[in-house]
């Protein structure tokens, strides 16, 4: 398959999760569409930087930086706090299947005892799970501390 088609895709399940998680958290059925324009948006960019050999680490600071600044502006032009976007957008990009990964090592070192490659897939799974969780969070809040850190705290 050719890269657009694979984007449209990525796109296309991305939105998903994105909206299923803003409605949860009561978002405003106007805004909706946003949150699964910044859920396709996110995932797709995060694909197509790894498509080009950025690790996803560095992929996912990148695209959550970007939905962050994004966020930022749809917040000012419909008058609605940031959050509303930028954390459900984000969502689609919650690493489980490292994490998953990581917590079945660990019962399995707990079950059957201690083996170096069991050892390595934990850690090296849960080390990713760490850095992509932190590159969510610190990219999420990198364009407000960028804008609004010339305001006084109080």
């Amino acid at each position: 398959m050719d890269l657009i088609t694979l984007l449209i895709i990525d796109a296309w399940f991305a939105w998903i999760p994105a909206v299923g998680f803003a409605m949860v958290f009561n978002v405003p059925k106007k805004m909706l569409i946003y949150c699964a324009v910044g859920g396709a948006f996110a995932h797709s960019f995060r694909f197509l930087l790894m498509h080009f050999g950025m690790p996803i680490e560095w992929a996912t600071l990148a695209t959550s930086s970007s939905m962050g600044f994004l966020g930022l502006y749809w917040s000012r032009k419909h008058f609605i706090p940031r959050p509303v976007f930028t954390v459900a957008s984000v969502i689609p990009m919650i690493p489980g299947s490292f994490a998953f990964t990581t917590v079945i090592g660990i019962v399995q070192l707990n079950s059957g005892g201690y083996s170096l490659e069991l050892i390595q897939i934990v850690v090296e799974n849960g080390l990713r799970t760490l850095f992509i969780l932190a590159a969510l969070s610190f990219g999420l809040a990198l364009p407000s501390i960028m804008i609004y850190r010339g305001r006084p705290i109080v």
